[in-house]
């Protein structure tokens, strides 16, 4: 049985080219395996902010939502589907994978609703059809996909990037979705990281006010993720080198979380 896998890219690691191609290289190896198929989710806010501000346009967020006007949509577009996309198509291919740069809008991948109007275009996924993932990894290309969605209407969303993860790794049927990010994992209250969290446990740390932001919205998406069936979550630090196979090889680094 080939082990499927879902690997979710944000933060600064996306910005930097040295910890951009550094990743690359450790997925483009872990894809390289025969019995892997992995997909790639990528958000890039922080390219975005800049990218908006380069034109006077000021970034607002609510409850850590980008509010995303007419204007902001256009922007999601070009950075999120275009120049983030393209950059980290281009790493994987220079670490010798057979990257395949993809969002959302591609052959109905992930269709979304309007989350709540006061946030503009932002959507809230509702259905991802994985088939082009299916067809793609089994040909041992690697889907990396950029968080833009849309609807049978012709909409389109900008998506938090956890829950794009979350929508992709359910019905690619994943059994681990990764998160790679900033941080080095997930914190009890006096400030250690927790190798192991349940879901129960991880609702205990954000009723308590322990997780908050980004923190909080990443094991909302867990817990959302090990409810659609995906067997286990890592919060890890992709900064770390080497995390991509340390992680594959079951050794803990960060946070686990499981249901």
């Amino acid at each position: 049985m080939p082990r499927k896998l879902l690997i979710k890219l944000g933060g600064t690691l996306l910005d930097a080219p040295e910890s951009r191609q550094r990743l690359a290289r450790e997925i483009a190896q872990a894809a390289a395996e025969p019995n892997n198929r992995i997909v790639v989710v990528h958000g890039g806010g922080k390219q975005m902010t800049r990218f908006l501000a380069e034109r006077g346009v000021e970034s607002r967020f609510v409850n850590g939502l980008r509010v995303t006007t007419p204007e902001v949509i256009d922007a999601v577009l070009k950075v999120f589907a275009g120049s983030v996309n393209a950059e980290l198509v281009t790493a994987f291919r220079a670490a010798g994978a057979r990257p395949v740069g993809l969002s959302g809008l591609d052959a109905g991948l992930v269709d979304a609703e309007l989350l709540n109007p006061e946030l503009g275009q932002v959507g809230k996924p509702i259905h991802s059809d994985a088939r082009l993932l299916d067809l793609l990894t089994r040909e041992s290309y690697l889907p990396v996909i950029a968080c833009v969605a849309g609807d049978a209407s012709g909409n389109v969303y900008n998506v938090n990037a956890d829950q794009m993860a979350v929508a992709c790794a359910a019905s690619f049927a994943a059994e681990s979705l990764l998160f790679l990010t900033d941080v080095e994992g997930v914190r009890d209250k006096d400030g250690v990281i927790c190798p192991l969290l349940t879901c129960d446990r991880a609702r205990m740390l954000i009723g308590e006010g322990v997780a908050t932001g980004g923190m909080q919205a990443k094991l909302e998406a867990a817990i959302d993720a090990l409810r659609q069936g995906v067997r286990q979550v890592l919060i890890a630090p992709g900064a770390l080198t080497g995390v991509v196979g340390t992680l594959l090889a079951g050794q803990t680094v960060g946070t686990r979380l499981v249901p």
